[in-house]
């Protein structure tokens, strides 16, 4: 007994001492903290107080208009809500709203200074725990009032801190029933309505005072995620979040069972206001690239790339429900955007469009022509979208959908110049590099082992001349799905899934498919040199003080300048003896381009480039259906030299501009395939020296020669890219397995030493 508490004693007292340095190394890294970080929360503390010293209530009211102009300063429209009539004082707000949002959003609203202390735990103790994938949740309505007002929506633990401190000061200076009526009135409802008052008249066609308390909280259910919530899109979802908020409201006391149970039984009845239709497609399209570049101001991330199609959903729903809040601060928050949008360009490809189009009357159901168009013209030079085109003018003026952005559509053989034998060059591949007209029928059964068939030999050029579609589906998969497509990405072609990394991409059958915006700003990366700039059409982004907002993006090379070069001449031949010759481009002005027709001929594409402009065209039914003699040789291409014979008549530039310095030509991989090119003429049996053949030294290059092609791959690799160091590595791993092959000493080592070489360099 007595050694059992000897040992129970000893414990006690290491255990104590345990808990003396650790309280010691607490008290340390507390001070440390002090020491390292109090500047730094000074700093920020002394930001806070100044900005809420300086606001006063009007800040808080979204009423401000904005203007879009056009190249020349033109207004081209102005964007605004009616939001005076609709802003309601604290008393005239009904009480069931305000006790809604502080149901759901802030139970403790009426007892904290501006923060919940015990949310900003579980926020902290989750940023540890997830190392800084989480930082977000337990925000007070101050917080959000806070955010929304002052701060951007990135996420990060600074923003967190100024957030709370911003909602400190602004407790000091407002009664909370002023917080609450700024909040109430300035939260985001979707189809740019802001506040209850804009809401109830949106969607019931009512004043707020009238409604009952489910449909009440129907409408409080939206600000959370204006986008998913959306009464007009996702109805669905807005009633499961408003049986929420009423089991909340009975939780706090604010409704009794009974009355929780009838207003959750309560039918919504939807009474829209009609939306306001936009005059034009370049508004459209400028609302967008403003929307867009606002999104990037408040911490957006864009994404192009995705691991599975569950997370591109969650970042689509993502996407949308910031895209929705943006649009509605470019409504309210005084901005002046300047484009490069040219309304005699713009009014051409309208007119020629009709024009060409007028052979086909068919109405929809929507009361819209069934037939449509959709057009981008981009200035090679400036790198701007000076025209775009949404479809075919309607007698009544209203235009609902732009289907130059908003239409995703497949693109046919258009897209293989740029995922399939733009990389190609880029691989050592030339126009003159035989490739077998492969058959499609039996490659689709055979996945990414369709590189191991044969067909017919034919050259590159002939093969995007004559738009073979063998020699492309064979190609793409020697490159891989990965590869190919990993050029879209980086060009920002915002609907390849996860789902497109198969071979029928390399014809441009996707899963969503591509803009007309797109597929313009691709061919004019090959036009610029394989420099990608990104598709907009801003110019200029002034907020309401008249300080600049926009920035131009950094271009980025995406082929190697003399890929896109050859790639650039490749394509000249379509118009000259291709597919497009029929479009009969005989004037000076240097023209190259791509056909594209899907199956069935549902969708009619043509892709061109003139030294000075790059233009996408499409044409086809809004619901896929086929069209008698609809090819990209046929309407779209019609319309597309209709439009640049007229824009390049008086050009100065006959030519496409040859690449300054052009990289030399460093691998043809089908200089591996050809056997009979290493000691041609002599036989296999013949001894080189002791147990070496002919045979042996012919099998021993064309490893050698794989495994360059692949070194060559892994060396052109960003691998400070995740996804790019995995493919780096698998790479690598596939050249030491063809190395290791290497029947010759002597180029064994030479192979092996230009592996190592390579793997140090990363």
């Amino acid at each position: 007994m007595k050694i059992i508490l000897k040992i129970i004693k000893k414990i006690c007292k290491i255990f104590f001492l345990l808990l003396c340095l650790m309280v010691l190394a607490g008290a340390g890294c507390c001070a440390y903290l002090v020491y390292r970080y109090k500047p730094l929360y000074e700093e920020y503390q002394a930001d806070a107080a100044r900005a809420v010293a300086e606001s006063d209530g009007s800040m808080f009211i979204k009423n401000l208009s904005s203007y879009i102009y056009d190249d020349s300063g033109n207004l081209i429209s102005k964007l605004s809500i009616d939001s005076d009539s609709d802003y309601l004082p604290y008393e005239e707000i009904p009480e069931s709203v305000r006790r809604a949002f502080i149901a759901v959003e802030d139970r403790n609203y009426w007892q904290h200074e501006g923060f919940d202390p015990n949310g900003i735990l579980r926020v902290c103790y989750r940023y540890v725990i997830t190392r800084g994938e989480e930082v977000h949740g337990a925000s007070t309505i101050t917080q959000q009032l806070a955010r929304s007002t002052f701060l951007t929506s990135e996420v990060s633990l600074e923003r967190k801190i100024r957030e709370i401190l911003i909602a400190i000061e602004l407790e000091k200076k407002y009664t909370k029933e002023q917080i609450l009526e700024y909040y109430i009135n300035g939260a985001y409802f979707a189809n740019r309505c802001y506040g209850i008052e804009a809401a109830a008249k949106k969607y019931f066609s009512r004043s707020a005072s009238e409604l009952n308390v489910s449909e009440i909280a129907y409408l409080c259910a939206i600000p959370n995620a204006p986008s998913y919530y959306d009464p007009l899109a996702h109805e669905e979802h807005a009633l499961a979040r408003r049986d929420k908020i009423l089991n909340d409201m009975q939780e706090c006391g604010y409704l009794t069972p009974y009355e929780c149970y009838k207003a959750q039984r309560f039918q919504i009845v939807l009474k829209p206001k009609q939306a306001e239709k936009f005059q034009n497609y370049e508004t459209t399209y400028a609302v967008d690239c403003a929307v867009r570049y606002l999104m990037e101001l408040d911490g957006f991330v864009f994404r192009y790339r995705f691991d599975n199609m569950d997370t591109y959903r969650a970042y689509r729903d993502h996407y949308d429900n910031v895209y929705e809040s943006c649009r509605g601060k470019l409504y309210t928050g005084g901005y002046v955007v300047r484009t490069s949008l040219n309304p005699e360009r713009q009014a051409f490809l309208q007119g020629t469009i009709d024009e060409m189009m007028a052979f086909d009357e068919e109405i929809s159901d929507e009361g819209v022509y069934a037939l449509q168009c959709a057009s981008t013209l981009i200035d090679n030079h400036s790198h701007k979208i000076v025209a775009i085109v949404g479809g075919r003018s309607q007698n009544t003026g209203i235009y609902t959908l732009n289907r130059a952005y908003q239409s995703y559509r497949q693109p046919g053989s258009t897209f293989k110049p740029l995922v399939v034998y733009g990389p190609a060059l880029d691989e050592g591949y030339t126009a003159e590099s035989m490739l077998p007209d492969i058959n499609v029928t039996k490659a689709k059964e055979m996945g990414l082992q369709a590189a191991e068939l044969s067909g017919r030999q034919m050259s590159m050029e002939q093969a995007v001349w004559k738009s073979v579609n063998g020699c492309a589906w064979w190609l793409f998969c020697r490159l891989t799905p990965e590869r190919g497509l990993s050029y879209v990405n980086q060009m920002e072609f915002a609907g390849i899934v996860p789902d497109d990394y198969y071979p029928a991409s390399a014809l441009g059958g996707l899963t969503y498919g591509v803009t007309t915006v797109e597929m313009a700003n691709g061919y004019s990366t090959l036009a610029n040199h394989g420099n990608f700039h990104e598709a907009t059409c801003l110019v200029s982004l002034k907020d309401r003080n008249g300080n600049e907002l926009y920035e131009e993006a950094t271009p980025r090379e995406i082929y190697y300048s003399d890929s896109a070069a050859e790639m650039v001449e490749i394509l000249k031949g379509v118009l000259q003896k291709g597919t497009a010759a029929r479009v009969g481009w005989e004037l000076p002005v240097a023209a190259a381009g791509k056909t594209g027709t899907t199956n069935e001929c549902k969708d009619g594409w043509f892709c061109g480039i003139t030294p000075d402009y790059s233009m996408s065209v499409w044409v086809g039914y809004d619901e896929p259906r086929v069209l008698q003699n609809l090819y990209g040789s046929t309407y779209p291409a019609s319309i597309w030299k209709a439009v640049m014979t007229e824009l390049v008549k008086d050009s100065a530039h006959q030519e496409f501009t040859v690449p300054e310095e052009a990289e030399d030509f460093v691998y043809d991989p089908m200089g591996a395939m050809d056997y009979d090119s290493y000691m041609p003429g002599r036989d296999d049996d013949e001894v080189l020296s002791e147990g070496y053949t002919v045979r042996n030294y012919r099998e021993d290059h064309m490893l050698a020669d794989d495994a360059d092609a692949l070194m060559y791959e892994m060396s052109r690799l960003d691998t400070e890219n995740e996804y790019y160091a995995k493919q780096w590595q698998k790479l690598y791993e596939e050249a030491e397995v063809l190395i290791e092959q290497i029947y010759s000493r002597k180029l064994y080592a030479q192979e092996s030493e230009k592996l190592k070489s390579l793997a140090e360099t990363e």
